[in-house]
């Protein structure tokens, strides 16, 4: 006979001394009789609802309906509050406070007596931030996306959030429509709770998270109001007091496997280029070795399936009506392309989640046989600009530039790009490579989603609409364009885009995995003998604590002293 794991809280609530009276009798001031969180397993909710974030503000409603089904399994539900990171309204950059609020799950559910975790997450860095701390806390943990916004509706016709913001935004510039007609799309664009339904960051992580085996099967793609989206909150709810009694932690679940599969999950789907980042992160969290090398390795050969935007026509609900991602999960399967043995949250083989998921749309998900764009995964580019690597996203870029060698024109930050692109005598035309330093991890700070630069205004008005830019900051996942993003070693700690001027000649050869800086070696070390690091961004608080301790782009842009995981050892008493 196996013997149960003694529960972790009953460190606190089991004990017959004073601190179990201290711990105990404080609960009892909401009117919870002894024997329903004495015994049980205490399930911690990690909400992220806020009202400055947008898209996780019917979190209260999700939350609700996990706290039924905790109660459903027999277990006790305690919800808390983490740090919610709304991409839509913080500034600089949420990116900047990823690791903060992952060091605020990470250290809430260490001291509380939790013995489960499920993770409540929907906007872009809620996602891998709850991830990253959960996964260094490493109790059983599932997790609920929030789900996508309905389609966004214009003058009959979809719009997408992000990706049509971006293109109407051009439009405007290039005097293409009226401010008026630009207002009126604001009102169509985001019409219900939920994130973007595009297939941005915010539903690329939610994918991830199913891809991952995090999640039930099924929870990437419903949309937010969709009455299904609580329901799978309810079953959530009744799975981690199983997970509980089960001892299926996270880095159970969390394994090399599990991230292969993640990686190529991304190519099929065509997702965002920040999973890259964030998955690194999560990975040396749980001890994983991943690398950008694995991203190309484990991308090659893998097709597009999905016609979404950024790179297609259709948003997430018709993702999730062709039947989501068990569909693209399960043509990998077939394809012999995910390792279908690893282990999900509902303790069954993803193989096995996804046996009989049923494609109701081809024209959204298509065949591996007739993909909607071949070998499209995110492609991983190297040379003497990008030395630790840099990624592009070429199922968004335009082909004809995919191996083309182009003059500088070079921004050194974002504020000189934005007074020079609308100029009419800037020195440019279609065929030069844009190019923007000091907007990485340290540069920014926390490399923000400025790298698909907007286009001369010039340009635009005589029709070009893509342009190679290549940058050390990232991209919203929404975007498109030929865009080379998180360059390797940043501008900001002295990596080769540093030394980049005007007029200097670059070659990005995306078939080649290389980005390269037509400058001589000596030039160059004359160039670095002269070059004067930026003033430091902050000399007091987070943002000093994140610039003296970030790590590149390359290695997750986590915190160094954040990486790995020290568990959910029981604390010292507090009195």
């Amino acid at each position: 006979m196996t013997t149960k794991k003694p529960l972790r809280s009953q460190e606190w609530f089991g004990r017959q001394d004073k601190m179990g009276f201290y711990y105990r009798s404080f609960l009892k001031n909401r009117g919870f009789p002894q024997d329903q969180f004495e015994g049980r397993p205490v399930i911690g909710i990690c909400n992220t609802w806020s009202e400055l974030n947008p898209c996780n503000s019917h979190f209260r409603t999700i939350a609700e309906h996990v706290r039924y089904g905790v109660l459903d399994a027999g277990g006790f539900p305690l919800e808390f509050p983490v740090s919610s990171l709304g991409e839509v309204t913080m500034r600089p950059t949420a990116m900047l406070y990823r690791n903060l609020a992952s060091m605020d799950v990470e250290e809430a559910v260490r001291a509380h007596p939790l013995d489960g975790v499920v993770l409540l997450m929907g906007c872009d860095k809620t996602t891998p931030a709850l991830l990253m701390g959960a996964a260094s806390a490493d109790l059983p943990t599932i997790g609920v996306s929030g789900g996508p916004q309905l389609r966004g509706v214009y003058q009959g016709r979809m719009i997408g959030s992000g990706t049509n913001i971006i293109s109407m935004s051009e439009q405007l510039r290039a005097g293409e429509i009226t401010l008026e007609e630009f207002h009126e799309a604001e009102a169509g664009m985001n019409r219900s709770s939920g994130h973007c339904m595009t297939m941005g960051t915010a539903s690329t992580m939610a994918s991830m998270v199913e891809a991952l085996g995090v999640s039930l099967p099924g929870n990437a793609a419903i949309p937010a109001v969709d009455a299904r989206r609580n329901e799978l909150a309810r079953f959530s709810g009744r799975r981690i007091v199983e997970m509980v009694n089960e001892d299926l932690t996270l880095s159970k679940i969390l394994t090399r496997e599990a991230f292969e599969n993640a990686i190529r999950t991304l190519a099929a789907i065509g997702g965002s280029t920040n999973a890259v980042v964030h998955l690194l992160a999560i990975a040396r969290r749980v001890g994983v070795d991943l690398g950008l090398d694995d991203f190309d390795r484990l991308g090659k050969g893998i097709h597009c399936l999905v016609d979404l935007m950024p790179s297609g026509r259709f948003l997430m609900e018709d993702f999730y009506y062709a039947g989501g991602l068990p569909v693209v999960l399960r043509t990998l399967v077939e394809q012999g392309l995910l390792h279908e043995g690893a282990l999900t949250a509902n303790g069954r083989p993803i193989g096995e989640n996804v046996g009989r998921a049923q494609c109701w749309n081809r024209e959204v998900i298509t065949s591996f046989e007739t993909p909607f764009k071949p070998d499209a995964g995110i492609a991983i580019l190297r040379g003497n600009l990008a030395p630790d690597g840099a990624v592009i996203k070429p199922s968004a870029a335009s082909p004809e530039l995919m191996n083309h060698t182009g003059r500088a024109v070079v921004f050194e930050n974002v504020e000189e790009m934005h007074d020079a692109v609308d100029d009419e005598t800037l020195d440019i035309d279609s065929s030069c490579v844009m190019v923007l330093k000091n907007c990485g991890p340290k540069g920014y700070p926390g490399m923000a989603e400025v790298g698909n630069m907007p286009l001369p205004q010039k340009l635009l008005k005589d029709g070009v609409r893509d342009m190679i830019r290549i940058s050390d900051a990232r991209m919203s996942g929404t975007a498109y364009g030929t865009v080379v993003l998180h360059v390797a070693p940043e501008a900001a700690a002295g990596g080769p885009l540093a030394l980049v001027r005007d007029g200097d000649l670059i070659t990005l050869d995306v078939a080649g995995g290389r980005l390269h800086l037509h400058v001589p070696d000596e030039e160059l070390a004359a160039r670095r003998a002269a070059w004067v690091p930026p003033a430091p961004a902050a000399d007091r608080g987070y943002t000093k604590l994140y610039v003296d301790h970030v790590l590149q782009a390359n290695e997750g842009a986590d915190l160094d002293f954040l990486v790995g995981r020290s568990g959910a050892a029981v604390p010292r008493d507090n009195h």
